[in-house]
């Protein structure tokens, strides 16, 4: 499993591989919590690609509920149907029920797409950003892979997907769903592991200036931010300095480019502060 993520660029430790293959033997959801920016989602990406399954996101947002995750039906084709049946003469109430309630009008949202696929990839995006409701909603269709629909009955996947949540603990989730999930706390890189997933996402940039760019992430990590930079954040930075021509990195460039890494002023502010000439000399030492 190791192998065959990394193939596809995304670099894991033991634990990380040990999980995703559990998930697969034991049809259980891996559970991906950390701060933003730190591959999770990413993780689901790469799990797809190295199954050569389709990946099938779902985005959690405050507020969403089941039409809007699960399924809905095509009212507009449904009352073109019911048009066209009164048109054509057509009399029984029952019939014209059971017809607009057909699979061909159904809607198939993200989660139901997900059991009707197989074999894929679930992604449920920021499980933290959800409610309660949801939640619970979630874990009992985690905990057997089917659903019913009022209309059509109980619907069961013949695979069960491939399932990551990710979460980027803005609230804690209940323990009830976690216990369904095997867990993985994804915490920032070392500098060599950082350096190693830079070089692996963008190797034709210039080595030094991954380098140095991972030592200036790594640098302001250590620093009260208001939030940290990430590995995505890490990626982007070098991308921008290397979009701009530059092989290697001065504090000036740097921190023209600040933007690329940090998204609050505050954070910024303190980076300005902050001698990155003695940073980047280090590391050229």
């Amino acid at each position: 499993m190791r192998e065959r993520l990394e193939k596809t660029g995304y670099l894991v430790d033991e634990g990380l591989a040990v999980a995703c293959y559990l998930a697969l033997e034991l049809h259980r959801p891996v559970f991906c919590e950390g701060d933003a920016g730190v591959g999770k989602t990413a993780l689901a990406s790469a799990l797809a690609e190295a199954l050569g399954a389709p990946l099938i996101r779902l985005q959690c947002h405050e507020g969403i509920d089941a039409s809007q995750a699960l399924y809905d039906w095509d009212f507009p084709r449904q009352l073109l149907h019911l048009r066209a049946a009164e048109a054509a003469g057509v009399r029984d109430p029952e019939r014209l029920e059971a017809e607009l309630y057909d699979r061909r009008f159904l809607l198939a949202r993200p989660l139901l797409k997900a059991l009707q696929t197989h074999p894929c990839v679930l992604l449920v995006d920021e499980i933290d950003r959800a409610d309660d409701e949801f939640e619970a909603f979630l874990l009992e269709l985690l905990s057997d892979f089917s659903v019913t629909l009022p209309e059509l009955g109980t619907l069961r996947a013949e695979v069960p997907p491939v399932v990551v949540l990710t979460s980027n603990r803005t609230r804690e989730v209940h323990d009830a769903l976690k216990r369904r999930c095997l867990y993985h706390w994804f915490d920032h890189p070392g500098f060599a592991r950082e350096l190693a997933i830079v070089r692996r996402r963008l190797p034709r940039v210039s080595a030094r200036l991954a380098e140095q760019v991972t030592a200036l992430v790594q640098a302001l990590r250590a620093e009260d931010l208001v939030k940290p930079p990430g590995v995505a954040e890490t990626i982007d930075w070098t991308r921008a300095l290397d979009a701009l021509g530059a092989t290697e990195a001065d504090a000036e460039l740097a921190v023209a480019t600040l933007g690329s890494a940090l998204k609050y002023r505050e954070d910024m502010e303190r980076a300005r502060g902050l001698d990155l000439s003695a940073i980047l000399a280090a590391r050229g030492a």
